[in-house]
């Protein structure tokens, strides 16, 4: 749970860093890295929650 809460938050981070960089320097592939990291981060909270529920329902088996 832990590992997940951290990979999410770096994850998190990661892509405000590659936006910010782009904003201040203006070049494109700050962008696509943005984007890049930002569907990691979405693909690493459906996991999270994912485990969540799979917790909540072995709990109710």
């Amino acid at each position: 749970m832990l590992l997940l809460r951290l990979v999410f938050g770096l994850l998190m981070v990661a892509g405000v860093l590659c936006f910010a960089m782009y904003v201040s320097t203006g070049a494109p592939q700050w962008r696509q890295w943005g984007f890049i990291v930002i569907k990691w981060t979405v693909i690493a909270a459906l996991g999270f929650f994912a485990v969540l529920i799979l917790e909540r329902l072995a709990l109710l088996l």
